[in-house]
């Protein structure tokens, strides 16, 4: 095993794209890190490997790599316990509220918390209790509680 320019520059280039993977998280940077160093390790062992097999040996590798991991490495990970955690909107469907102003024009407004949302749904006057039943983006949609 001899260290030449080629091994030297495969290292670099694998030890760029893995740190590159802690500022650009998602998992794609990393499977090409490795196949860098994959590519270095055999340019190790056969220094006289031409730069073309190199590159298309790196290029291969990438792409085996990016793909085995879409395909296996997704599907271990583990579903939330809280699903909507990152979803305010969502979380409130279901409740019960007051209306705050009177949804008018197809839009009014309840207090949820310390809150204000906008809601949707039929013509109905202030302090009308609503349940929400859906949100579309940051807009709750609602029906009178009967």
């Amino acid at each position: 095993m001899a260290w030449n320019s080629a091994s030297i520059a495969w290292a670099a280039i694998a030890l760029v794209l893995i740190a590159a993977e802690t500022f650009i998280p998602g998992a794609f940077l990393l499977w090409m890190g490795i196949a860098a160093a994959v590519v270095w390790l055999v340019v190790m062992l056969v220094p006289g490997l031409s730069l073309l097999a190199q590159v298309v040996l790196f290029v291969v590798l990438s792409v085996v790599a990016v793909l085995a991991y879409l395909k296996w490495g997704r599907r271990r990970e583990r579903p939330s316990d809280r699903p909507t955690l990152n979803r305010r909107a969502e979380q409130h469907v279901g409740r019960v509220v007051e209306l705050d102003r009177a949804i008018s024009g197809g839009q009014g407004r309840v207090k949820i918390g310390d809150a204000y949302w906008v809601v949707s749904g039929p013509e109905l006057e202030a302090g009308t209790r609503v349940r929400v039943v859906a949100a579309d983006g940051m807009v709750l949609e609602v029906q009178a509680v009967e």
